[in-house]
């Protein structure tokens, strides 16, 4: 069976392709579009039409190819860069009545949930009660559970990007009450979250999303390149003097650092003290780094509950009173329809 899927994120746009045997997801064939999308949200937060139709385009592409691929339609879903915007439902309009894709954007809850499922098949039963930690562009999504889905899930407006644009804009590099300023929202934000996580002393800390990725390789872990089953991890100590590392830096040399990307450059730092201060908070010294995440938690998903669980995954009330095509929907939350369990279920 073939299958793919389309993330649709502050900085870029996946595509990933998957043959799947066994309930396992194997990628056959992945690509991105890098469109930012995050820099081009006007002042009052809409996407607007430029990034609108940069968007069109990208699922155009992404559509055809994985129709090159013999595979069905993407299971199409957007993040915080579109469910934030005032204007998602003309996005949404525009992208289905010139791709066909009907968009799903994921309340935060429910990412959280997705991302949960995807480590914790991959960090299997061995690892424990697990605490997930994912930095996006525009949130943060923290989650606790023992089993397959978690107990405790959690999304807060602290993604790199949307911190960098608020608290970064002004000066390059920023100013230390600029960055006192980072932390003391972050802790506050935060303050119930972590808390929740030190008490459920969680045996194993994964973090997954870019943005993790490249601050462990900024921190001394190894590249990509050796590909996905390397352990690597994330030691708070060494995130703290990245930091003073980062600090002294304007966005456009950050870039030169190991793991840093220039599209990821700018939000770097303030994606480095959301990490550090969740690390703090919650008592977590190391993370261990995951390569599964959200796309696989939709996979795993879709593959366990079957097609009736996607269509059902409407996006956000005004969506669910209205449709793309001004049809009313009934109202469903995926973030609470439990999981239907095999009855010999694998965590990896």
């Amino acid at each position: 069976m073939r299958i793919s899927v389309l993330d649709i994120g502050s900085n870029t746009v996946r595509l990933a392709v998957c043959d799947v045997g066994d309930g396992i997801p194997l990628p056959v064939h992945t690509a991105k579009w890098k469109l930012r999308l995050s820099e081009h949200v006007d002042s009052d937060g809409c996407l607007g039409d430029i990034a609108t139709e940069r968007l069109v385009k990208a699922l155009s592409a992404a559509t055809a190819m994985a129709g090159q691929w013999d595979a069905p339609e993407p299971l199409a879903f957007a993040t915080a860069v579109v469910r934030d915007a005032p204007d998602r439902m003309d996005v949404l309009r525009a992208v289905h009545s010139r791709t066909g894709l009907r968009l799903r954007v994921l309340p935060g809850e429910a990412e959280a949930r997705l991302t949960f499922l995807g480590a914790r098949r991959w960090m299997g039963w061995r690892s424990g009660p697990l605490a997930l930690f994912d930095i996006g562009g525009g949130s943060l999504e923290v989650a606790f559970g023992r089993g397959r889905t978690p107990e405790f899930a959690a999304s807060l407006p602290l993604g790199a990007n949307r911190l960098t644009n608020e608290f970064f804009d002004t000066a390059d590099p920023p100013t230390p009450d600029h960055m006192s300023a980072l932390r003391r929202k972050v802790r506050h934000q935060l303050r119930d979250v972590s808390a929740r996580i030190r008490w459920e002393h969680p045996h194993t800390a994964v973090a997954t999303s870019r943005t993790f990725q490249q601050l462990a390789r900024l921190c001394g872990a190894a590249p990509g390149r050796h590909g996905p089953f390397i352990e690597r991890v994330l030691r708070r100590r060494d995130l703290r003097c990245s930091i003073d590392r980062l600090a002294t830096l304007p966005a456009d040399e950050r870039s030169g650092l190991p793991g840093i990307s220039d599209p990821r450059a700018r939000q770097s730092l303030a994606g480095a003290i959301v990490g550090h201060t969740a690390m703090k908070l919650s008592g977590v010294k190391t993370l261990m780094i995951c390569p599964w995440a959200l796309r696989e938690g939709i996979l795993l998903r879709y593959l366990e509950d079957g097609a009736d669980w996607w269509a059902d995954l409407e996006q956000h009330d005004d969506l669910k009173r209205g449709g793309l095509d001004g049809v009313p929907r009934e109202r469903v939350r995926p973030e609470t329809r439990p999981l239907r369990v095999a009855a010999h279920p694998s965590p990896s």
